[in-house]
């Protein structure tokens, strides 16, 4: 197939088309290649796809999804079989101090690629959403079956919003559309503003990791390549109308339109200590700790219940928070030349 990859340069995007193309899809890859964090990653990330798939069928564009011509020309030319939206504005926190930026890539972006789908008879739009959409709620583990009308930051009320967009388009023009909640994804080519980076990094320096809410945190940590393998067999089947759908007691997980949303997690909250215990075994130093209150916008505990996933996929996670963490190390250490 002909795949778009939007956010190709990022981490999941990386990885998802280094897995799309070593099965003999053609991929385009597009990114606005912007400073989040340093664009040098994401340009060695593009590297790394080159080395390890020197014959692939792979382009990559520089271009924005919020530009709404660039867009449009691009669906027009390419004409893709399906599409894997990888692209956003990333970060909770972040989110706090820059919301024009979330409303640009996450809101007119995704309007922009529904747009393209809509137009360019595209067969399938799986999409990113995330656990944060589940906000301020206190039930685990997290269903899709579950309420998500609190958010409790902006990334998440976009999020929220993507899919409420998808399921417009789903309805009114037919277009298949997956979205898939991922929870607190780590491993190699990972990002610098998360927590495994974030501590490694600290940690090699001999400084102190800041530890929010006193440590009383857990997180359904999810390896990458198990993510990746959800994201590409998601792909794989294409959503139909949901005949055993009841308006009567509507999910917000399917529809009678070819709709679904899905959590893609390990289904193992682990204790944020116990995680940085994994990352000081692997790293062999003790971390300094700097014991802080909880951010504005962050949440306690993340839990996903992946049952539904499994049952649509046959995808399992199966990499340990130790084996993961462990990989994790050995690529910062290798990629830091540390």
């Amino acid at each position: 197939m002909k795949i778009l990859v939007t956010g190709a340069a990022g981490f999941i995007g990386m990885h998802t088309t280094l897995a799309l193309l070593a099965r003999g899809d053609e991929v385009v890859g597009i990114d606005n290649m912007n400073d989040y964090y340093d664009p040098q990653l994401k340009r060695d990330r593009l590297e790394h796809i080159k080395q390890q798939q020197p014959a692939a069928s792979f382009r990559f564009i520089e271009a924005d999804v919020a530009d709404t011509a660039a867009m449009a020309a691009l669906f027009t030319a390419e004409k893709f079989d399906r599409v894997v939206h990888l692209a956003a504005q990333a970060g909770v926190r972040y989110s706090i101090q820059n919301p024009h930026a979330y409303a640009q890539s996450n809101l007119v972006g995704f309007v922009n690629i529904l747009e393209g789908c809509r137009h360019n008879a595209v067969q399938h739009l799986v999409y990113a959403s995330s656990s944060s959409v589940y906000g301020g709620n206190v039930k685990m583990p997290f269903s899709e079956d579950d309420s998500v009308d609190h958010p409790v930051s902006l990334y998440a009320a976009t999020k929220k919003a993507n899919e409420l967009m998808a399921h417009t388009y789903s309805h009114l023009y037919g277009l298949p559309t997956t979205g898939l909640r991922f929870f607190t994804v780590y491993g190699p080519w990972g990002r610098p503003d998360m927590a495994p980076m974030l501590f490694t990094s600290a940690i090699l320096a001999g400084k102190p990791i800041k530890v929010f809410n006193e440590g009383r945190m857990k997180r359904d940590f999810t390896y990458i390549d198990d993510i990746v393998a959800g994201v590409v067999a998601t792909l794989d089947r294409v959503p139909e109308p949901d005949d055993a759908f009841d308006r009567s007691n509507p999910t917000p997980a399917s529809s009678w339109a070819p709709f679904r949303v899905f959590n893609i997690g390990h289904s193992e909250p682990v204790e944020l200590m116990s995680f940085i215990s994994a990352l000081e075994s692997a790293i062999g130093v003790t971390a300094a700790k700097e014991m802080l209150p909880m951010q504005k916008g962050d949440v306690e505990a993340t839990f996903a219940d992946t049952k539904r996933l499994e049952a649509w996929t046959g995808a399992h996670p199966g990499a340990s928070v130790e084996q993961g963490v462990n990989a994790f190390v050995d690529w910062y250490r290798g990629y830091f030349k540390l």
